[in-house]
């Protein structure tokens, strides 16, 4: 993959110290860029997309000695802690709207789930959308989909026994059940290459939308951190429990509009697997965690209301790119899925 084009000088200056080589004189040009952060918020969220992307995959043009270098350090700690910090502010404001803990953290999940309303973008799909619209969607989609799953094993090693053997059977799944061409990715990557829209990993992100930009280093900055592990699987629950239906109403929407089989096919493995996963999620991962440690408890209802308020933002934003009132579908959680929303943030 190639390093996206910089949206701005805060890109531009990192973008400056990649192609150049660890410990070269360039790494001093970072050394004012944390005083910018806050500035431009689509120069920050591609920068720290770009950032957090090291330790995946990388760049073709970036040396490997990047992605631990303590040259970076510093821009990326003041990105995350400023996204971390809307994020929680967000939650804060909403507090009084939600629904009662009642100390249960597997029903307080499922009611923050069910109490959620946004608007539907699956539903559009279903019924309305256009297939520019929805080839559109797909590129979106794709910065999730295809590295499905990976920002959330990041979590894996920061368990204990139980939440882990729990978090590690919906991974099993995610990854194919130990077969190359059942992996999620590699599934929506064989839809995407059918539907003859590019299929190579990262090939979109330099069009996305701040919206998508920010549910995906949301779900890195959550798995990158051990002292957020609540936070990932709080997010993890509410993005499995919120998929199943949306995912049906996507694949309906892809078949309305011709797409190939295969594209729609990625969709419905998600129907049936996640109305699974979301009690694995739930009851068997979150409520492990909080069972062994108490005090995580309000940690995983942040990560679960920030993957219904990424998916939210990202939900209106679309609509109204699109020219469609963004309301919410009674019934319908939203969109949030595997990601997101049919796993609108990722299936």
């Amino acid at each position: 993959m190639r390093l996206p084009e910089a949206r701005g000088p805060l890109g531009e200056r990192l973008h400056e110290v990649l192609v150049s080589r660890p410990g070269d004189p360039t790494d001093r040009e970072l050394a004012g860029a944390v005083h910018t952060v806050g500035e431009d918020a689509d120069d920050d969220a591609l920068t720290l997309w770009t950032l957090q992307e090291l330790g995946y995959r990388g760049f073709d043009e970036v040396d490997e000695g990047w992605e631990h270098h303590p040259a970076l350090a510093p821009l990326t700690y003041a990105l995350e802690q400023d996204l971390e910090a809307r994020l929680r502010s967000r939650y804060d404001d909403a507090r009084a709207d939600l629904p009662s803990a009642t100390g249960d953290v597997a029903e307080d999940l499922f009611a923050l789930a069910e109490a959620h309303d946004g608007p539907s973008i699956a539903r559009h799909v279903e019924r309305r959308a256009t297939r520019e619209e929805v080839e559109e969607l797909l590129r979106q989609r794709s910065v999730y989909h295809l590295k499905e799953a990976d920002p959330t094993s990041w979590v894996v090693p920061r368990l204990d026994a139980a939440p882990k053997a729990a978090l590690v059977q919906v991974q099993y799944d995610e990854y194919g059940t130990g077969r190359v061409d059942a992996v999620h990715h590699v599934l929506f990557e064989r839809g995407m290459d059918e539907a003859g829209l590019d299929a190579t990993y990262g090939a979109h992100v330099g069009e996305a939308w701040l919206e998508t930009l920010e549910q995906n280093t949301a779900m890195s900055l959550f798995g990158r951190h051990r002292r957020l592990r609540a936070a990932a699987l709080g997010h993890f629950g509410a993005f499995e429990t919120t998929s199943s239906l949306p995912s049906r109403r996507l694949a309906k929407g892809l078949r309305r509009l011709g797409f190939p089989e295969s594209l729609a096919a990625y969709y419905d493995e998600h129907v049936e697997a996640d109305a699974v996963h979301e009690q694995l999620a739930v009851r068997e991962v979150c409520g492990a965690l909080v069972a062994a440690e108490p005090d995580q408890a309000d940690e995983v209802l942040f990560g679960a209301w920030t993957c219904l308020d990424l998916e939210t933002r990202n939900a209106q934003a679309t609509l109204a790119r699109w020219g469609h009132a963004p309301a919410a579908d009674a019934g319908d959680t939203g969109d949030t899925g595997d990601t997101g929303d049919d796993g609108e943030a990722a299936a």
